[in-house]
Formats: structure tokens, sequence, C-alpha cells
């Protein structure tokens, strides 16, 4: 391949997502012996491979919602309290015992809905008040956490419904977490609908100038609202998983923070933060580079204190890595340098 093929590849919208989880995971094979390990143990598969699907499902979910909701130029930082009312309104209703009070497809699809409707309320704020965005969220990101505290009555309810945990673990005959499939199903049906309709062209149009496309006929304020509703959606779901995961509603940590582990996927995957083209894919393996990162940092012994500094550290080194116009710094330093050498030759 010649030096033009290679810098149309570069310039494709997964490629630096990819080269990047490609240097991590080529780390991890050189760093830590045994990462990729796999073993078959009753019929499922258990290794860090697999915890990295499992846990990092929950980001690739978010990050689906999110990239969605930059795109149009906003942003959502209330997804961890919504995650955690989740969480709260299904453990809630399923009881502490081994048979539920409610039915458990009830509890789901309640849990879900309401995190829908405050979704709804997100996007009701932003597409027809006209509150910013970031205010807006913060309002539900502070008063969230107290309507999980509400729900739980300040307690951490936890359930032993055995069914309700295949929402994270493993169903019987099937080697694979449950969340994997989930979360591939809420990706699968955000391509179709992007890809395969309008919406996601009309969702960047609105992303690089909303005022524009509401003259060309593109119903600007409809299409926020409904952003931001699929975004409490998956928060939601997100929220289901994570308290099968634990098999307990934590209303004061459960998603704590996690709402910029989102934002970030959705940056590590390319998507501006300032709106208009997206790529869900590359959101996806933004997510999955973040908990990557995270089963590495453990693997290597990071302390849990020094973590998220380390964290932050890499991430920002694999944005600046992303980011074109630093590329094109570094590329000049590099030609001008050769240059200077050629000269004194």
């Amino acid at each position: 391949m010649n030096l033009q093929g290679i810098r149309d590849i570069a310039k494709k919208r997964l490629f630096w997502p990819l080269f990047t989880l490609g240097i991590i995971l080529i780390f991890d094979l050189i760093a830590i012996p045994g990462f990729f390990s796999i073993q078959f143990r009753d019929g499922n598969f258990f290794g860090r491979p697999v915890d990295i699907l499992n846990r990092g499902s929950v980001y690739a979910i978010l990050a689906v919602g999110m990239t969605l909701v930059i795109a149009t130029g906003g942003i959502d930082i209330s997804v961890g309290s919504v995650l955690a009312i989740s969480g709260a309104i299904a453990a809630t209703m399923l009881g502490s015992d081994f048979e539920a009070k409610t039915p458990m497809v009830l509890c789901i699809l309640v849990a879900v809905g309401i995190c829908t409707l405050i979704g709804c309320w997100n996007g009701l704020l932003v597409s027809k008040v006209g509150v910013q965005p970031v205010v807006a969220t913060l309002i539900l990101m502070v008063a969230g956490r107290g309507i999980a505290q509400l729900v739980t009555g300040g307690n951490i309810p936890t359930t032993q419904y055995l069914p309700f945990t295949y929402v994270a673990g493993f169903i019987p005959g099937i080697p694979l977490p449950t969340s994997v499939f989930i979360a591939a199903a809420v990706v699968i049906f955000a391509l179709l609908v992007t890809k395969k309709t309008a919406l996601g062209m009309f969702i960047e149009a609105i992303g690089i100038n909303p005022k524009a496309s509401r003259f060309s006929g593109i119903k600007v304020s409809k299409l926020i609202f409904l952003t931001y509703a699929f975004t409490g959606f998956c928060a939601g779901i997100a929220g289901l998983i994570t308290c099968s995961q634990i098999k307990a509603a934590d209303a004061n940590n459960a998603g704590l923070l996690i709402e910029m582990d989102a934002i970030l996927a959705v940056a590590i995957g390319g998507t501006s933060l300032a709106g208009g083209k997206f790529s869900i894919g590359a959101s996806v393996i933004g997510a999955m580079i973040l908990q990557t990162l995270t089963t590495t940092l453990y693997a290597l012994g990071v302390s849990p204190l020094a973590l998220n500094v380390v964290k932050a550290l890499v991430v920002i080194a694999i944005c600046l890595i992303q980011a074109e116009e630093f590329r094109r710094v570094i590329m000049r330093i590099i030609y001008k340098e050769r240059g200077v050498k050629n000269a004194k030759a």
C-alpha cells in the first residue's frame, strides 16, 4: 500500500479510535501476562476480555445516547443520576426476597419508562423552554440523586431474585453476559435509525447550523426533544444492568460521575462537542477504550486513589493524538527538524 493509501485510511472516522484501542491491547499483550486468557467454566466464558465487554456495556449504552445529544450541539450531564433512579425503582419494586414482589417485566418497563420520561423533561427544557443544555441537565444531575434517595427511602435495597441477575449475568446455555447482547441491541438500533433513515443527517444538520436547519424545514425542536428522550431511555437500561451487577441499588454511588466517562467516550470517538458530524460506532469504541484502560491500570496494580489521575493523563494523550491540528503541528516540527539536518549535511 502506498503512502496516499495510508493517508486515506487514516482519514476514516473509525481509524484513530481503533488504532488507539489496538495500541492499548498490544501493550496489554506484552506487559501483562495472561491478560487475554479466557477460561470456560460451567458453560460460561470468564477472563479480563469478558469483563471488559461486560463492564464496558454500560459505557457503550450511555455513549450511544450521549452521541446523539452532543451531535445536536447539546449535552446531558444527568445520565448518572437517571441511571441511579432506574436501579432504585427496579430494586425497590422487586424486593429483597428470592421471589419478586412485582413481576420483573413490569419492573423493567416502569424503570425504563420513567427514565425515558425524565429524558423527555430534559428535552422539553432544552428544546421548548430554551434552557441551556448544561443548566437543564445540571438541575436533574443534582435533583436526580435526591429522587433516587426518595425511592429507596435512604437505604440500599438489595434483590435476590435470580432472573433479574441474568440482566447483567449469564443466562444458562449462553456463554457471554447478557449485558453484552443488550448493548449490542441498543447500538444496532441506533445505527439502523441514524443510517437507514434521514434522522442521522437531520441531527448532524442541527448540530452544524440549527437556524438554517429550521429554515430548511427540519423540525429542530422535535428532534432535539427526541434525542434527550432517547438518552434517558439509554440511562434507564444502563441502570438496570448496573443494579443487576451488584444486586442492589446504591442511590448515592451508582453511576456517580459516569456522565463524564460517557462524554469522554464520545470525544475519544472523534465526535466534536460543538455538534455536527458524529459516529455511533466510534463512540462505542471510545467506551471500550475507557473500560480497557481501567482494566489495564487495575491489572498493573495502580492504586484506586491514583487511578483517575493516571486515567485522565492517558485520555488527554489519546485526545491529543486523535486531534488533527495537533498531528499537523507535530508533522511540521518533524519536517522542520529534517530540513535543518539536511541543510547542515
